[in-house]
């Protein structure tokens, strides 16, 4: 099983280096409403903040009380953020961002829908992790323009797989939750 019980910092840095991995501030997350576990992995492990993930920053939100509000009123705490420049109206900020209680992770489009993405904040840094580990390590993926799209897309269905062993909640739909939509659209 691909599970990485006991991952650590130090399997985030091997690949996404020293500076590529963001560690939550204790205090910061002290007073979130999350599981445990979920407080533990994002101020020990981190999140891995690199181009092989598909986040643009780890940004934690210091305060105690969630901030992201969600299409259907929830509000999340933020976790990190994608944001692109290249929209004719300015910037659009997707958010990665927790629920209080449960500690599911959401990817927050732009108006707001959130979608899911994660059963845990630990299953969320664990694909992040296999996914950049992945990427930063496969020809297939870090040079996919040179190489048969076939093969490519054979590859992205493998990782998925590998993906939905860590967490088969999130790969069990395909409007709604984000990683089966962000590897569909991989190659765009």
């Amino acid at each position: 099983m691909l599970f990485y019980e006991g991952l650590a910092y130090d399997d985030l840095v091997d690949w996404a280096g020293e500076g590529g991995v963001i560690r939550a501030d204790p205090q910061a997350v002290a007073e979130w409403r999350i599981p445990e576990a979920d407080k533990a992995v994002l101020v020990d492990v981190g999140v891995p903040n690199s181009d092989d993930v598909p986040l643009t920053r780890v940004c934690f939100q210091k305060e105690a009380e969630p901030a992201v509000s969600t299409a259907d009123g929830r509000l999340l705490y933020l976790l990190a953020e994608n944001q692109s420049p290249e929209y004719v109206g300015g910037v659009l900020t997707w958010s990665w961002a927790v629920e209080p209680g449960t500690g599911v992770v959401y990817y927050v489009m732009p108006d707001s829908t959130a979608w899911f993405a994660n059963s845990s904040v630990v299953l969320w840094v664990q694909c992040l992790h296999h996914y950049g580990l992945r990427v930063d390590t496969c020809d297939l993926l870090l040079n996919a323009d040179f190489h048969e799209e076939e093969a490519v897309l054979a590859e992205l269905e493998e990782l998925a797989a590998e993906l939905a062993e860590f967490d088969p909640p999130a790969f069990a739909g395909y409007n709604g939750f984000i990683w089966p939509e962000y590897l569909a659209r991989w190659l765009w």
